[in-house]
């Protein structure tokens, strides 16, 4: 398919705290678009505080699709995500409504930009848990030996130390007879689908970007997020617990830290979080950065670059 006959998703990434938000719902109102979460927590109701999902007054009436419908006790894959957003694009598309993604989950941009073929979910409860006794009794370091021995090219990519990643790569293998470095070149045999048009939101000082987190911690927590976080203390539901904002006041709630100590810990952590991002979004090279500290017309910056991608 050629560049010229694919229809057009725009996508504006970036780190947390960059103004993604802002800029992407003004970009809609121009465009005539809708957003559609590129944020793996934001998917999850009840959680709005940690999540920074937009709320009604941001949104100004733009439509958003894929925000806050699950509850937090629900998983959601990679590939359901890519799924769902696809559906949504597709009618979007028939109705001549241009698609604007919008988050920070790398992995969940890249997926659906790159039309990344997922096979059927791959897990049996069973043998995970025969391969975490082996673990157990063995050590890791002879699984990871083991996925050295079946799959060099994935074992090369994952650190010695990374459990989750060790016991998926050679549960793909035992259960599908593929391993995970074939799966992933399959996966990328049919190209990208879409005309995609990438957005970048950052700054140029990243010292601002910090600051700009460190506040935004402040205010949640003057917002609630101590409360919100409480509510899912204990309760086992692995969403909360990965969410950033909650997790790191948990040792607040068992008393091994006082809430001070918590939320040092938490911007700290939401800083890192930020780097990650953007040495993911960096491997990108189609993405057009706009830099919040320098420009002084983000916005007119953004609609010149897509108006030239946009056929």
């Amino acid at each position: 398919m050629n560049t010229s006959d694919k229809k057009t998703v725009i996508y504006v990434v970036g780190p947390t705290a960059s103004g993604k938000t802002g800029l992407s719902i003004a970009l809609a109102k121009e465009l005539s678009a809708t957003v559609i979460c590129g944020d793996s927590m934001q998917i999850y109701k009840d959680m709005p505080i940690a999540t920074a999902a937009p709320t009604n007054e941001e949104k100004q009436d733009v439509p958003h699709l894929m925000f806050e419908f699950l509850s937090p006790e629900e998983s959601f894959s990679v590939s359901q995500y890519v799924n769902l957003a696809k559906k949504n694009i597709s009618q979007l598309h028939s109705d001549g409504v241009l698609p604007m993604v919008v988050g920070g989950t790398g992995l969940y941009i890249s997926s659906l930009s790159e039309n990344i073929l997922f096979g059927e979910e791959t897990y049996d409860q069973g043998f995970r848990i025969k391969l975490e006794e082996r673990m157990n009794q063995s050590g890791l370091a002879s699984l990871y030996t083991e996925l050295e021995k079946i799959d060099p090219e994935s074992a090369a990519k994952i650190s010695e130390n990374d459990a989750k990643r060790i016991l998926r790569a050679l549960e793909v293998y035992y259960l599908t007879g593929e391993t995970m470095t074939q799966r992933i070149i399959n996966s990328r045999l049919e190209g990208e689908i879409y005309n995609n048009v990438f957005i970048g939101v950052t700054y140029k000082d990243r010292e601002k970007l910090y600051e700009r987190i460190n506040k935004r911690v402040d205010l949640m927590v003057e917002n609630g997020l101590v409360l919100e976080a409480e509510k899912y203390f204990g309760q086992g539901y692995k969403t909360s617990a990965q969410a950033i904002g909650h997790k790191e006041l948990f040792p607040f709630f068992d008393g091994t830290a006082s809430l001070e100590e918590c939320i040092e810990h938490l911007k700290m952590q939401t800083r890192r979080y930020a780097k990650r991002q953007l040495t993911w979004f960096n491997k990108n090279k189609n993405i057009h950065w706009i830099y919040m500290d320098e420009e002084e017309d983000p916005l007119y910056r953004a609609l010149e670059f897509i108006k030239a991608r946009v056929r």
